[in-house]
């Protein structure tokens, strides 16, 4: 079932690096709010593991998260406040919303082993993707300086931040 769970949200993130990549330019203001709605999407899974799993590696792992994604969105905000920059919300941020909404609903069904399997089997999917639409569209089309090399220390950050969760699962098997 947790397979399932996890190719939703990566199935959907695809879509929405797809449709970018295929033509659709994205602006330094857009780029923004994309990187800040998948923070804030990894900062309401990290909140919903804390309060649903007993695993002492999968809350180590989800405070991990939280303290991490709010020290970079905190980061960004202050930046697009420097820069007098408004973040845009556009079709992919949408879309990562409603496909976060939509895991969370799913995994708010599950508990125990099930929840926490299900939890970091999507970390991973979803780690990954972002890594990718980060190296491959985020930063190659940010144009501001300041703004690129944000874009590159989180990649450095959730770049471990995936790491950590293969590592979370390995251990669960």
């Amino acid at each position: 079932m947790y397979a399932r769970l996890t190719s939703t949200f990566a199935l959907a993130c695809l879509i929405s690096g797809a449709s970018l990549a295929a033509g659709n330019k994205i602006d330094d203001p857009q780029i923004a709010h994309i990187a800040y709605t998948a923070g804030v999407i990894d900062i309401e899974a990290a909140k919903q593991a804390l309060e649903i799993s007993k695993d002492k590696d999968v809350l180590a792992f989800a405070n991990d998260m939280l303290r991490d994604h709010e020290a970079v969105n905190k980061q960004a905000l202050d930046l697009v406040k420097k820069l007098k920059v408004k973040p845009e919300d556009n079709n992919t941020s949408r879309a990562l919303t409603k496909a976060a909404k939509e895991e969370r609903e799913k995994l708010a069904k599950l508990s125990g082993t099930d929840f926490d399997t299900a939890y970091v089997a999507n970390e991973v999917a979803y780690h990954k993707q972002v890594n990718g639409a980060l190296e491959t569209l985020l930063i190659p089309s940010a144009k501001n300086a300041e703004l690129k090399d944000l874009l590159q220390t989180g990649l450095k950050l959730f770049q471990g931040h995936q790491q950590h969760a293969e590592h979370v699962a390995a251990m669960m098997k």
